[in-house]
């Protein structure tokens, strides 16, 4: 599938289970309706198992030119896949990643990473940090940020780069989340995207504000403040934007 003139990198979904492929295509979906998103799930006579026919066809479907990820769900749908990848003509074998990460957050910030146009290289690191993105959670999944009712305006703070003697300038927002959902999967993503169109790096609470899974892991629920900032030159636009997305609710109740 393409994205305009632009192919996007495509992501397949191997399960054990038909049901299970489809059911992580549909939420993938949700959050990024542009990128070919395939199904390889169950045996050919439509049982429990994976199907190395039905991964290549996978493979086949998805591949727009720009590359294609594929997920796995347990160890034998693992082996599927890489048989399927190393078995494909050395021109098509460098543009397929098969990557052993969690299925659904993998597939997920696989997903949203391509849908906001990344390269091959960037969705397959998208898939991949799903190893490492719930580091820091609290056990409890409750929110790392404490309550607050009120947002605080922007604000700039001036301090020192790290091994220089130069002075930097943060932008920061103090933002409160409105929607009565807090930041799931839906509104993540839409922030995601949006923290893609800017060249700045931005950080929530300490976070990658372009990393979904990093996002997600904060577990901001109603009512949980979040530090929306920037120490890059022209972070400020798009902390203000960022800040704008979070005030509005995304247009939930």
């Amino acid at each position: 599938m393409t994205d305009g003139d632009t192919p996007l990198v495509g992501i397949v979904f191997v399960s054990h289970s038909a049901d299970l492929a489809r059911g992580i295509v549909e939420v993938a979906g949700q959050m990024a309706p542009s990128v070919a998103l395939v199904a390889a799930g169950g045996t050919d006579d439509g049982g429990v198992g994976t199907s190395f026919l039905k991964v290549t066809s996978a493979i086949d479907e998805a591949d727009a030119g720009a590359g294609v990820v594929v997920l796995s769900d347990l160890g034998s749908a693992l082996m599927i896949a890489e048989t399927v990848a190393d078995q494909l003509p050395d021109s098509r074998r460098s543009r397929v990643a098969v990557v052993d990460a969690p299925f659904v957050e993998a597939g997920v910030a696989a997903a949203v990473a391509a849908e906001t146009r990344g390269d091959f290289t960037a969705v397959v690191a998208a898939a991949e940090g799903a190893r490492e993105a719930w580091e820091g959670m609290p056990a409890s999944g409750g929110p790392i940020a404490s309550a607050s009712t009120a947002s605080s305006p922007a604000r700039s703070e001036t301090g020192d780069a790290p091994g220089s003697d130069e002075s930097v300038v943060r932008f920061v927002r103090e933002v409160t989340l409105r929607n009565k959902d807090g930041l799931h999967a839906r509104p993540a993503a839409e922030f995601v995207k949006l923290a893609n169109t800017f060249d700045a790096k931005v950080t929530v609470n300490g976070k990658d504000a372009r990393s979904l899974l990093g996002i997600m892991s904060l577990g901001l629920n109603v009512g949980a403040s979040a530090e929306i900032a920037s120490s890059d030159p022209g972070g400020e636009t798009a902390v203000n934007a960022l800040a704008a997305l979070v005030e509005s609710g995304f247009g939930e109740a």
